[in-house]
């Protein structure tokens, strides 16, 4: 009667031995969660964005001020929470307002000389002066004529004065009309001058905030490079253990294709077994094999 046996096929104790190791190692790595000792945490492993920085900060609180807001207030990681209580006024209209108060119809008198007063008084003074000088001539005149104390006189001395009174408020006339339009184009000339101020001061403010702006946008490039480049490197490693357990996965089954196996009967049941020359016989085959696989003599 036959005996029922079973047949096992195992592979050479060296490659079980690797593959055993292999998946201790494999298993100690997956265990290895993030953040316990000598492990990345999932914050170091995973993407970070820089935080703004004083430059990029200082760039829109010029831009608030501008606007006429306050103090703006800023987050843990620099971005804008909130603006104060500003003025409301925005940089530029201050030169507005003063242009505004340089086109109204009272503008010349802040451009009015101080010493206008002084050079009208001496100036008119002067007149008088030469006015009373003439006064004796006209009785000269008259005693020359035979008409002293006459009424051709009298009309004469009349129409003098009438001449001098009417040249005399001409000519304060004059002087006040040079004064006025010299006043009037000094106010014209603020006015312009404000207004261009007005066009100017915003492109001023502009530029310095692009200024700061692309200051703090470099400074920020920077800052995001160098967290890319520390989670690249807890990436590496975190993964490098797990890549050279990989390598030796690879080599085990690489060797495994070409390496020679062991085929063993164990019989089964009540049954005869096989004898001991035919185990013998069968070891001896066996023996001979790996010897023929590993270059060995028959």
């Amino acid at each position: 009667m036959a005996t029922d046996y079973t047949q096992t096929t195992r592979r050479a104790p060296f490659i079980e031995a690797a593959q055993e190791n292999y998946i201790d190692l494999l298993t100690q790595q997956v265990g290895r969660a993030p953040g316990s000792t000598g492990v990345p945490t999932l914050a170091e492993l995973g993407p970070q964005i820089a935080g703004q920085n004083v430059l990029t900060q200082a760039a829109q609180q010029q831009a608030a001020t501008q606007a006429g807001l306050g103090q703006l207030t800023f987050g843990a990681e620099g971005q804008v929470t909130g603006a104060g209580q500003g003025t409301g006024v925005a940089g530029y209209q201050p030169f507005l307002d003063q242009a505004a108060a340089y086109s109204g119809p009272q503008a010349f008198q802040s451009f009015m000389s101080p010493y206008q007063q002084q050079v009208i008084d001496t100036t008119l003074a002067d007149f008088d002066t030469q006015t009373a000088q003439g006064v004796p001539q006209l009785a000269a005149n008259a005693i020359n004529a035979g008409a002293f104390g006459g009424g051709r006189e009298g009309v004469a001395q009349a129409q003098y004065a009438s001449d001098a009174a009417q040249n005399r408020a001409l000519l304060q006339a004059r002087l006040l009309g040079q004064g006025f339009t010299q006043a009037n184009q000094l106010a014209q000339q603020g006015f312009e001058q404000q207004r261009n101020l007005a066009s100017l001061q915003p492109s001023l403010a502009a530029s310095g905030v692009q200024q700061l702006g692309a200051a703090g946008t470099g400074n920020l490039a920077y800052q995001q490079a160098q967290l890319d480049a520390a989670q690249q490197r807890n990436q590496l490693a975190y993964n490098e253990p797990l890549s050279r357990i990989q390598a030796f996965g690879s080599g085990i089954a690489s060797q495994a294709s070409g390496s020679p196996t062991t085929t063993t009967n164990t019989g089964m049941g009540g049954g005869q077994g096989v004898g001991p020359l035919s185990q013998a016989l069968s070891a001896g085959l066996s023996a001979y094999g790996l010897g023929s696989i590993f270059g060995g003599r028959s």
